[in-house]
């Protein structure tokens, strides 16, 4: 059984940071793809950034050139910087880390970036 912790969420001004963590706790070997997703209020959930089993990286066009997604195999931990935080970006943001068929989903973190 495996369950994610996510933590590093919060509120901040516009134009500062936080930086996310997707903890794997459980019988997971290796995290093959990281998938960070967010629903802001009202609206569908979106893909913001996924890393692949190759560490080919991609971003939603909005945040690409201020979120970075990475992974620890070793910590079994993912991670998601971002940087130059907007109003926009306020949402609930979701790991999701996949190991071969398996896929596991974190309960959801809140990010407001407010003034």
């Amino acid at each position: 059984q495996v369950r994610l912790e996510e933590s590093g969420g919060g509120s901040v001004q516009p134009g500062g940071s936080l930086r996310l963590s997707c903890r794997a706790v459980g019988n997971i070997f290796s995290m093959d793809y990281v998938r960070w997703y967010r629903q802001p209020p009202g609206k569908q959930r979106e893909l913001v950034a996924v890393i692949t089993e190759s560490d080919y990286v991609h971003y939603e066009d909005s945040v690409n050139g201020r979120f970075d997604i990475s992974r620890d195999n070793g910590d079994k931990t993912a991670y998601l910087q971002m940087n130059d935080l907007r109003p926009e970006d306020t949402a609930v943001y979701y790991c999701e880390i996949q190991e071969l068929g398996n896929y596991y989903e974190g309960r959801g973190i809140q990010v407001t970036v407010s003034s």
